[in-house]
């Protein structure tokens, strides 16, 4: 695969280069059918997104939880059988790292989850197993999770990918909010908005297309019942959290994409 920082040729997308993007608007992975946002690489022509680790992937590689695994690029998932990821638990239905001896699957953005997110107020670290319950679900074990070094916040990556899915699912699913560029207005299904061609950064008619993520905040305080500032901090602590983490799901774990995921969050 030829490519260089701005424009690249990829082998799932042969007829057309795709080129560098930056979007604050989620959108669908043409390669491991999961959503994304931020980095990108993009067919116009053909509306063709890739994650950045889709685009750009590592022939092989070692995963720190599975040492004795060597886990490949494929376009395809092997065999005929359903197959799901063994960090989000879902379903695994194109670009994927598959380890042929012991038959694990990771999504290429899965794969690539940072070992520590940092955002300023909490660092997270990723776990395949913790013994503490999640604070979306409350239950324990499940999936791989992010837990901070205080041990006071808990989240499974299964969690965060349901949380996406059930409010992005028309993304996921095909449909409602895929975006159809023609000149200068975008097409969302059947509602046209028009963006600012300029700056390439959607405006606030685009904004309002955008489906909100829920917050944590009510069930943080299922956990609190004494301290109303306890419940508070909390919320505002694991808020954060919880920003990073959807950021790096979502293949883009910086501090800009936080942000946007922060202002998608309803409050």
């Amino acid at each position: 695969m030829k490519y260089s920082h701005e424009i690249i040729s990829h082998f799932s997308h042969p007829q057309h280069k795709l080129k560098f993007e930056y979007t604050e608007i989620p959108f669908k992975c043409d390669g491991c059918k999961e959503v994304g946002i931020g980095s990108k690489y993009k067919c116009s022509t053909c509306d063709y997104d890739l994650h950045m680790h889709c685009a750009i992937p590592t022939a092989s590689i070692i995963h720190p939880f599975y040492t004795k695994c060597s886990f490949q690029f494929m376009a395809r998932p092997p065999g005929h059988a359903a197959r799901y990821c063994n960090a989000c638990q879902k379903d695994v239905s194109g670009f994927v790292y598959h380890c042929n001896s012991c038959g694990f699957d990771l999504h290429p953005c899965c794969a690539k989850l940072p070992m520590m997110l940092d955002d300023g107020e909490v660092k997270l670290y990723l776990y395949r197993k913790v013994s503490s319950a999640c604070h979306k679900c409350g239950r324990k074990g499940r999936s791989w999770s992010y837990r901070s070094t205080c041990k006071k916040y808990n989240l499974h990556v299964a969690c965060v990918k349901e949380m996406l899915v059930e409010t992005w699912h028309d993304l996921y699913f095909g449909g409602g909010i895929k975006k159809k560029n023609y000149g200068n207005y975008d097409y969302y299904g059947e509602k046209d908005v028009k963006c600012d061609g300029k700056s390439g950064i959607n405006n606030n008619n685009c904004r309002k297309l955008e489906t909100r993520i829920p917050s944590l905040k009510g069930t943080l305080q299922n956990h609190h019942k004494k301290s109303k500032g306890k419940v508070k901090k909390c919320c505002e602590m694991a808020g954060l959290a919880l920003q990073f983490v959807i950021s790096a799901v979502l293949g883009d774990p910086t501090s800009l994409i936080a942000g946007v995921v922060g202002s998608m969050m309803s409050k």
